[in-house]
């Protein structure tokens, strides 16, 4: 038991308390982001955009730099998806539908370019000496991919979430940010209740239309 405690507590020992508290306070407002996102609340983007702003600077102090480009991007998608959630082509909020073949499209070049963009930083900064930054890699590209889908309420967003943490879990205790993997297992959690409770709504909202 001793061994686990060390294990998430020893990178903290050199923390400065600054980054402690930032750290916590990102984790509690991301939890919120999250839960608000579960309930269709638009308040969603107002807890991620200052989350996902700490992360930011956090991660720079840890030289991860593929987690400074996941939360610059979640920071400037929550602004935009701020707005499309409060707007529409009709004036009225957009509902939560599934992805088209066209969604699926963009998804997967904004997987893919992101990808590629992250291994170009790793191999400017020579920082592909880690399996983390493999793995960086590509659960930066399948979490910028979600954003967009949860940008545009697309219902697919939550199995993107989905698989991004599980493979995020592991990823941050290794890193040394033992409070964010704590995060990760709770996002976990959150994005599958999500998932089904959009899917309840979304099959509710066609059943009323049918009629």
């Amino acid at each position: 038991m001793n061994d686990i405690f060390d294990f998430f507590l020893a990178p903290y020992t050199s923390a400065s308390l600054l980054n402690i508290v930032l750290e916590i306070t990102a984790v509690v407002l991301g939890i919120l982001s999250v839960w608000y996102a579960k309930k269709e609340n638009i308040l969603v983007f107002p807890t991620g955009i200052i989350s996902t702003a700490l992360y930011v600077y956090i991660c720079v102090q840890y030289t991860l730099y593929g987690d400074v480009i996941i939360n610059t991007y979640y920071t400037m998608m929550s602004l935009y998806g701020w707005y499309v959630w409060r707007h529409s082509t009709i004036g009225q909020a957009i509902a939560i539908s599934t992805a088209s073949s066209k969604d699926w499209t963009n998804a997967l070049l904004i997987f893919s370019t992101t990808a590629l963009f992250v291994i170009l930083v790793y191999l400017y900064f020579d920082r592909f000496n880690q399996l983390t930054d493999y793995f960086d890699t590509f659960t930066t590209g399948i979490f910028f991919a979600a954003m967009w889908l949860m940008a545009h309420k697309k219902i697919e967003h939550w199995l993107f979430w989905i698989v991004g943490n599980i493979i995020s879990i592991p990823l941050y205790f290794v890193k040394g940010l033992g409070f964010s993997g704590l995060q990760f297992i709770v996002f976990l959690t959150l994005a599958i209740q999500g998932y089904f409770l959009w899917k309840t709504r979304l099959i509710s909202t066609h059943q009323t239309a049918s009629k």
